[in-house]
């Protein structure tokens, strides 16, 4: 390898090493400020995002199937529930054509 290599290969941890060093200062000063609410919803706020993109351009069975799996999820607080009766329930419109 040459010295180019070397080189790009220390620039290149020397900056991963600073976007880790500067997310835990940054976590450590959020945590700290008046502003630390924001990271207690953070983990829930991501997961709807990625929910809500994949149900973008998806069909009307699909958006029903994740409401009833909401609605599910609601009552029941349980993961696994609220999976497995989504899927059945897109599989029973699935069966009858909607």
């Amino acid at each position: 390898m040459t010295s180019a290599h070397w080189t790009l290969i220390i620039v290149l941890c020397f900056a991963a090493f600073s976007i880790r060093i500067f997310g835990l200062l940054a976590g450590e000063r959020i945590r700290l400020s008046k502003h630390s609410w924001i990271l207690d919803d953070l983990p829930g706020l991501i997961i709807v995002s990625l929910v809500a993109t994949s149900l973008s351009g998806e069909p009307l069975q699909t958006w029903l199937a994740a409401l009833v799996a909401l609605l599910v999820a609601v009552l029941t607080n349980h993961v696994v529930v609220t999976m497995g009766i989504g899927v059945l329930f897109y599989a029973f419109l699935s069966l009858f054509g909607f």
